[in-house]
């Protein structure tokens, strides 16, 4: 007998982010597991191509001309021909979780040979919370099967909210050029049935082509940088995002999940294009990381936008020094900041503009 189909979990509460410079053929083999979410498809590369979406899946697409359009100067915080222009569609959406995914990414299975419903997963790590401050060696435990082990303490077993849910991939992985130039062999075909809360205190390098988070709780820290075109680097987006995430999702005493699920990533991008992209940041990375793991945000930096202008500043002022492009990044931080805000108001500030009682 078939199963009789659920209702879809956060179906209004849930944009799908696709940054692309194709036609999305790739959403054939997602349809069951997207068709009921709304899409937001950022075309990158040159605006007048046409760009094809499969019938019957419910979007809207900006180019680069709308993001000019929309953002005016502001658009300038936007990378161009670079996947980190999937940033933009962070800031125009109205809902209040995101998953991205890039194009070339398709349906996984699991061990059994089942489809793995990757945004269900993703969906079900954000809605449960995350264990930042002490280690459980289950795992995750509040996952069917698992729990807190003997000498787990009780007082930190409320966990803490969880902010971003860090998905994997099985066969291309997600390395550098250098890793990917002596192993161009290397497949990934071990699928770990495991999603542990990264501790607090330890970065990671966060990819984006199988990511969800909380825009409420975290999305103006989900700024993939300057990147691409007329940038000395590119291929260091979602790193960026995800250090500058962690540093606030730990300041805020939010969570950060990684492991499950798993996606297919088709396709690996050309080594010596990537090299050529990351040879900055390979360099850059060994002052990145030690600054990362430095940064000590303000006890007023009470809110996302207050501790991402404030890391901007640190950005300026001490990696300014590795090279003028952080000057630039760390300014098209502070206009990314106001152009989230410009489109996305404080809740508050609206209802107290609308208030008639304050109008007298």
């Amino acid at each position: 007998m078939a199963a009789v189909p659920s209702t879809p979990l956060l179906k209004d509460e849930l944009d799908i982010v696709i940054p692309t410079i194709r036609n999305l053929d790739f959403l054939e083999m997602w349809r069951p597991f997207f068709q009921p979410y709304h899409l937001i498809i950022v075309q990158d590369g040159d605006p007048s191509k046409i760009i094809r979406v499969p019938e019957g899946f419910d979007y809207e697409l900006y180019n680069r001309n709308d993001i000019n359009r929309i953002l005016g100067p502001k658009a300038s915080c936007i990378s161009f021909k670079d996947s980190a222009c999937r940033c933009f569609g962070y800031m125009v959406s109205k809902k209040k979780y995101i998953y991205t995914i890039d194009d070339d990414c398709f349906v996984a299975k699991d061990p059994s040979g089942k489809d793995i419903n990757a945004l269900e997963q993703h969906i079900k790590n954000l809605l449960s919370p995350s264990t930042p401050y002490f280690f459980n060696t289950l795992y995750d435990p509040y996952r069917d099967g698992a729990d807190f082990v003997r000498g787990y303490p009780f007082s930190l077993r409320e966990g803490a909210p969880t902010a971003v849910s860090h998905g994997l991939w099985l066969n291309i992985p997600d390395y550098d050029a250098p890793t990917q130039l002596v192993k161009p062999l290397e497949r990934n075909s071990r699928y770990v049935d495991a999603v542990l809360t990264i501790p607090k205190g330890t970065l990671f390098p966060m990819c984006g082509m199988n990511l969800a988070f909380d825009r409420e709780l975290i999305g103006p820290a989900m700024y993939f940088g300057l990147m691409g075109d007329g940038q000395p680097i590119g291929r260091y987006d979602d790193m960026w995002a995800g250090w500058c995430t962690k540093v606030i999702t730990d300041h805020l005493g939010l969570g950060v999940k990684t492991g499950l699920p798993y996606i297919w990533h088709s396709k690996a991008s050309n080594p010596f294009v990537n090299l050529k992209k990351e040879y900055n940041g390979i360099f850059w990375q060994e002052e990145l990381i030690p600054f990362f793991q430095s940064v000590a945000l303000p006890k007023e930096a009470t809110t996302v936008q207050k501790c991402y202008l404030e890391l901007a500043k640190q950005v300026a002022a001490k990696l300014g020094k590795v090279d003028c492009y952080f000057n630039k990044l760390a300014d098209s931080m502070v206009t990314w900041i106001e152009a989230w805000d410009e489109l996305n108001p404080p809740k508050g500030v609206v209802a107290a503009e609308n208030d008639p009682a304050k109008s007298k």
